[in-house]
């Protein structure tokens, strides 16, 4: 018992303090769950909170669709590419265990969890990486698992933290491979890294085969025929570990193919020496005027050590030169573009493109144990310190350097210097080792504290930074409402346009047409712009549809709305809609060209617009053009152009302007437009009821040089809208079932032409009439349409995500293999081990029957033996 205690203990304290110390430092900020401020910036927000929440939905069955697909976003998108990407960290699953309107805590769990993990598997690294007393491990672990890398990219985004874990858990494995020990088990951890996250599992195993390679050059009792084998070794269980986590890959980039193309990203260049210099320095984040640079401080105590690590003699020269040369290396690979790629997956990713800074953290890291372990001198520590104020003055001007970066320099060092000092020279006496202990531990804990919370404060400064409001009080209301009004799957109930995360969908339940991911079908995006509706980060996020003839058509019966003048109070608008599935004729061939609402009635299947010529009547005189209307501008005083057109009295007037930003206002009212080609594209959105005189006035006012379409304005005949979907309803299925990635319809009798699903069309489903052989659907105006022949009854779908078929035969072979692999090392163990028994069997009677022969008298002779002979 006291052995496995000695073992845990210093994991056990590293975790123990770098929580404590983000707790410490989120609790003097007041973030949650210590204060009101919320943690639910950007992607934290948007993404995670809302994504943590359906998985808490599936796994107390209270939502429809299941891993497979998602019935409630984008008016039903795939889901276990997202969910391979976002919710694998082992912690995520936590959420399970509280109630969903906490679901921000568990995912703040998930970030303070993989800090510990991280801190307390660093430890145990360390330790395989040179010898020394754990608690010193500890400390520098927290440095770590509380890195510039952590605090300021790593806490917004809870999958990226697993990379945190992974990177030590590589390296464990690469240490077995250098002492040709535990391949099944370092191929299991492998596998571990990269099912948790395999984006950041690709960057740390890839800085784990530089260490892997840095240390078979550095060994000095190995032969090349040694070297060799442990290559191979590493090589085959880096494979066969990855192949575990096959599903994951396969997976997620078949996804990624057909996926919404992200903006595109391009990399200015490195940042100036001293501002990637000024990153060693703790604390900094230099608010909204910090340029993009790699965040990798790990505390004072660690700078300190990594400064004197050169100038220590008792490290040899070429272990100094290749630790050294390496943190140099890979600190340069990131503001490279080729390696910027290499570290990415060949991507250059859509935002900091140092999302691999944890990488050079760690290796700080080793670095700075290796220098504590080999127990500095004073002169040694001297120089380093030396080092470490010509750096700060040098960053002085730096915009990341800031007075708490002073504090820490100052105060850290006060503490740890002395203490460093005075572990070599006096560690034979009790009381100084206790003081020196006490003293680097308060100074790890509370730098490790004060540069969080440096850096938070700092970050809340960016307004980009705005906190989301998730799940608080107005978001629970609005949730409620929309459960009280399921009415899913016969129509939807849809969250509206967006006001909570740009995921509302998942975190208030209902079928709406919002959804930001990664993985967001470029199909998705296409049919739902296609027909009018909204969209951000160039169709990476799409909105609900806000006109009534999109919301008909999509089966859209309820759609929630702020109530004017009531930040937040909110209402469900009733509205006709057409059934989640139709039964339609010969469906009408695509036209080139065309307006949005020529597309909206073609999908609809019926005339519902009148789509008036608009002329310039007032203010500056805009440019006619083959694509539309060019705008000089808004002007002085923000005339605007005013554009009049006639339609029909009592009908509901809608404007469709893309990529229009500014001010648009007519019959009495009034929107924004936040158009911007092609990153934010407006919706479909009502203008007002037409006048008795039937003419329709509209100002577009906005800033420079903007277009409109020919024609930007339609008038929606409220009875011929509801006549077209009561026909729908007429015809609609007999009976609909929706269940996790599939639906059945049971089909008015002797149905033919075609069957219309209002979903996106996107890969992977497949469809059967009457039983018939599955066949992959045609899309109609961007959705699923089934050719049904003639007379048919029943209809039935089914969604298969692609890649998953052909990763789980890449993972099932690993694991045959990582099992053939076991049963033989297993064999070749009890073989060895009989053998060796049995020679301690055979050794042990041999030195009996000698000592036996040694010891017993001689035999008295036979009588008549002597005469015989």
């Amino acid at each position: 018992m006291r052995p496995t205690f000695r073992r845990l203990a210093a994991p056990g304290l590293a975790a123990l303090l770098s929580m404590g110390a983000y707790c410490l430092a989120l609790a003097v900020h007041g973030s949650y769950p210590f204060g009101a401020r919320s943690r639910a910036v950007n992607d934290l927000g948007n993404q995670f909170v809302p994504f943590h929440a359906r998985l808490w939905d599936l796994m107390h069955g209270a939502t429809t669709g299941d891993l497979f697909f998602n019935w409630g976003s984008g008016y039903g998108v795939p889901f276990l590419a997202d969910f391979l990407s976002y919710l694998m960290n082992p912690f995520s699953w936590l959420v399970g265990l509280f109630p969903r309107e906490l679901t921000d805590f568990p995912v703040f769990l998930v970030t303070l969890l993989s800090i510990g993990l991280a801190a307390a598997v660093m430890t145990v690294f360390l330790g395989r990486l040179h010898p020394g007393p754990g608690w010193l491990r500890a400390l520098l672990a927290v440095g770590y698992g509380l890195c510039g890398w952590v605090v300021n990219d790593g806490c917004t985004d809870p999958m990226w933290m697993w990379g945190l874990v992974a990177l030590p858990m590589a390296g464990i494995a690469g240490d077995w491979c250098l002492h040709r020990r535990r391949w099944v088990a370092g191929a299991l951890l492998l596998g571990a890294c990269w099912a948790g996250n395999f984006y950041t599992a690709a960057m740390a195993t890839l800085a784990m085969v530089l260490v892997l390679g840095l240390r078979l050059a550095l060994a000095d009792r190995m032969t090349g025929g040694e070297r060799l084998r442990a290559v191979a070794r590493a090589a085959s269980m880096t494979l066969v570990g990855v192949a575990l986590a096959a599903p994951a890959l396969t997976v997620s980039l078949a996804a990624s193919r057909v996926a919404q193309p992200a903006p595109e990203a391009s990399y200015g260049g490195p940042p100036a020496l001293g501002e990637q210099l000024a990153q060693l320095l703790p604390g900094g984040h230099g608010g909204s005027d910090a340029p993009e640079v790699p965040h990798v401080f790990v505390g004072v105590l660690g700078l300190l050590l990594v400064a004197a690590f050169p100038f220590l003699r008792a490290v040899p020269g070429r272990v100094r030169l290749g630790w050294c040369g390496l943190a140099v290396g890979v600190a340069a690979s990131f503001v490279w573009r080729p390696t910027i790629l290499l570290w990415h997956g060949f991507a250059l990713p859509n935002g900091s493109p140092y999302r691999a800074a944890f990488v050079l953290s760690a290796l700080l890291t080793m670095i700075a144990w290796l220098a504590l372990a080999h127990r500095p001198r004073t002169g040694e520590l001297a120089a380093g310190a030396a080092l470490v104020a010509v750096l700060a003055w040098c960053c002085r001007a730096q915009s990341s350097v800031v007075a708490g970066t002073w504090v820490l320099l100052l105060g850290g060092g006060a503490l740890c210097l002395p203490a460093l000092v005075a572990m070599r020279r006096f560690r034979t006496h009790r009381a100084v080792r206790t003081a020196v202990a006490v003293a680097l531990t308060c100074a790890v804990a509370l730098g490790s504290a004060f540069a969080a919370f440096s850096v938070t404060a700092q970050r809340d400064t960016v307004a980009w930074f705005r906190p989301k409001t998730t799940l608080s009080g107005p978001a629970l209301a609005a949730r409620t409402g929309l459960t009280g009004r399921a009415d899913w799957p016969r129509s939807r109930t849809d969250p509206g346009p967006h006001e909570f995360a740009d995921n509302d969908p998942l975190l208030l339940g209902g079928e709406g047409g919002a959804y930001y991911s990664s993985y967001l079908p470029a199909a998705t995006a296409g049919a739902l712009h296609g027909l009018g509706a909204g969209w951000y980060v160039r169709g990476r996020h799409t909105l609900s549809f806000e006109d009534p003839v999109g919301r008909a058509l999509m089966g859209v019966s309820s759609s929630l709305f702020p109530v004017a003048g009531h930040q937040e109070r909110y209402v469900l608008r009733r509205s006709a809609a057409a059934p989640l599935l139709t039964v339609r004729g010969e469906l009408p061939r695509a036209r080139r060209g065309g307006t949005v609402f020529a597309r909206q009635e073609r999908v609809l299947g019926a005339r519902v617009y009148e789509v008036p010529s608009v002329r310039p009547t007032g203010g500056r005189a805009p440019l006619s053009g083959r694509a539309g209307w060019t705008l000089p501008g808004a002007g002085p005083g923000g005339a605007g152009t005013t554009f009049t057109a006639r339609c029909a009295p009592g009908s509901t007037a809608v404007w469709y302007a893309p990529w229009f930003s500014g001010r648009i206002s007519g019959l009495g009212g009034g929107t924004w437009g936040v158009g911007q080609r092609d990153m934010t594209a407006n919706p479909v959105r009502t203008l007002g009821t037409v006048p008795a005189d039937g003419v329709v006035s509209v100002r577009f006012a906005g800033p420079g040089r903007q277009r409109l379409p020919a024609h930007p304005l339609g008038c929606v005949a409220p009875r011929r809208l509801a006549t077209a979907v009561a026909a729908l309803r007429a015809g609609g299925p007999v009976r609909l079932t929706v269940s996790g990635h599939g639906l059945t319809a049971v089909l008015p009798a002797g149905s033919s032409g075609s069957a219309l699903l209002a979903v996106p069309a996107v890969r992977g489903w497949s469809c059967s009439v009457d039983g018939g052989p599955a066949r992959v659907p045609r899309s109609f105006g961007g959705l699923l349409a089934v050719p049904l022949g003639t007379g048919a009854s029943r209809l039935a779908c089914s969604y298969a995500p692609p890649g998953l078929a052909s990763g789980l035969a890449v993972s099932g072979a690993a694991a045959l293999v990582l099992a053939v692999v076991a049963v033989v090392g297993m064999a070749r163990g009890r073989g060895t081990r009989s053998s060796q028994r049995l020679s301690e069997i055979v050794t042990k009677h041999h030195i009996c029957r000698m000592a036996l022969q040694r010891t017993a008298p001689e035999p008295s002779p036979v009588p008549g033996e002597k005469a015989r002979e």
